[in-house]
């Protein structure tokens, strides 16, 4: 047997190789290495707080602590029992001091409404309490609603640690408390129609981009250099104007008294008196938002039509074949990549679009990214919002993993 490979200085070639390649694999890392924690820090962290908040109770039961420890050994068949009321007399006694029974007072009004008014009007008399009496007469005669076992039902599965029931109100469902599922009142109903709403906006201006930027892009791939680099520059020009001044552009331009609709006054197509109402509608978001993300749509386009040689449809022809025949048995199946591309970027924005359905779409224009600003700065309801958008997010990666399946994201040319 021939004796191993040695370097000049007695290792073995093997060994020395194995430490190169750690060495340089470490030094890879530590380049990357701040950018990995940026990501991390501003991107993979706050996600995963958010969709933890989705679930977590933990301050209700940290506040309630031993109330929850009581209560669950409750069967809620009748009226809670003296250990029961006087553990959550003596918790809520402490957090009134504290002055933190506004906290729970909100987390269980998401349980059952009326909580807030409830523990703030108790909060005001728990002096007046005989703590050598009952209780619970005590808390009923403070209000009413303390004769109401569903309250006593909502603060025992209000303190619950963890729950998944936010996830049920983002569909319109909710538990009952004897745990089975039902959906909410009709005229509460409005989180699957923003679904529904959002989708399909998302659909809908996804295909309206790829009918005007596929004609578009095409002529950019066929013109001269020195055409095509002034029409690119008027493709790219919005990304240069605020998202904000565009959109209140479109506001100018899409009211009744607005330019588009003199135009249309004045060219006869319509009265003075029945001007068309594109504001504060779906019409008025299709419009802004078509605009808007078109440029997304036309670049990846773009990048793969000018990767196409003009020699093939001109051969096509040569050959007996019609410019359309040509065109969708060898144009059109070699732009797949751009218009996956474009396609998926498209919707994926615009499934999450928040300025341009607020200020243009009015109420009749309302996304679902709308609504989960609303929990997050007028309900307060933190947990419903970040069900949403973990929603939101559980939607858009599975979008990825199909395209991923379908076409490939190595395939993916975004110009």
């Amino acid at each position: 047997m021939s004796e191993a490979i040695r370097t000049s200085d007695g290792q073995l070639l093997s060994v020395k190789l194995k430490k190169v390649e750690s060495r340089r694999r470490l030094t890879a890392f530590l380049l990357v290495a701040p950018l990995l924690l940026f990501i991390l820090a501003a991107y993979i962290f706050p996600i995963l707080q958010m969709m933890t908040r989705s679930v977590d109770n933990s301050q209700m039961n940290s506040l309630l602590s031993k109330t929850f420890v009581v209560i669950q050994q409750w069967d809620g068949k009748e009226m809670p029992g003296e250990d029961v009321t006087s553990t959550f007399y003596y918790e809520l006694k402490d957090l009134v001091a504290d002055k933190q029974h506004g906290k729970i007072a909100t987390r269980l009004n998401y349980e059952k409404g009326g909580f807030t008014s409830l523990i703030k009007k108790t909060a005001r008399k728990l002096d007046t309490f005989d703590e050598s009496g009952n209780f619970l007469d005590q808390f009923m005669n403070t209000h009413k609603r303390w004769k109401d076992k569903d309250y006593w039902l909502a603060l025992k599965r209000g303190t619950v640690k963890y729950h998944g029931r936010k996830y049920l109100t983002a569909f319109d469902y909710e538990q009952k408390f004897d745990g089975s599922f039902e959906r909410i009142p009709e005229k509460k109903r409005i989180n699957v129609t923003l679904w529904l709403r959002t989708i399909f906006v998302a659909v809908g201006v996804t295909f309206s981009c790829f009918l005007l930027a596929y004609p578009i892009a095409h002529i950019l791939s066929v013109l001269p250099a020195r055409y095509s680099n002034l029409l690119m520059i008027c493709v790219l020009l919005p990304f240069w104007t605020s998202l904000l001044v565009r959109t209140s552009s479109w506001m100018v331009l899409l009211q009744k008294q607005g330019v588009l609709n003199d135009i249309l006054v004045w060219a006869g197509f319509v009265a003075d008196d029945g001007r068309l109402e594109l504001m504060h509608n779906m019409t008025g978001t299709f419009i802004a938002m078509t605009q808007i993300l078109l440029p997304f749509m036309v670049l990846p386009l773009y990048s793969v039509m000018k990767t196409i040689p003009p020699s093939l449809m001109r051969a096509a022809t040569s050959m007996g074949s019609t410019p359309f025949h040509a065109f969708r048995k060898i144009y059109f199946p070699l732009t797949y990549a751009g218009i996956s591309a474009g396609s998926i970027l498209v919707f994926v924005l615009a499934i999450g679009y928040y300025i341009t359905p607020a200020l243009v779409g009015g109420s009749k224009g309302v996304l679902i990214s709308n609504r989960i600003a609303y929990h997050m700065q007028k309900s307060l309801d933190w947990g419903l919002a970040t069900a949403m958008a973990g929603i939101l997010l559980i939607a858009v990666l599975v979008v990825y993993w199909v395209y991923n399946r379908l076409v490939g994201i190595d395939n993916m040319r975004l110009g």
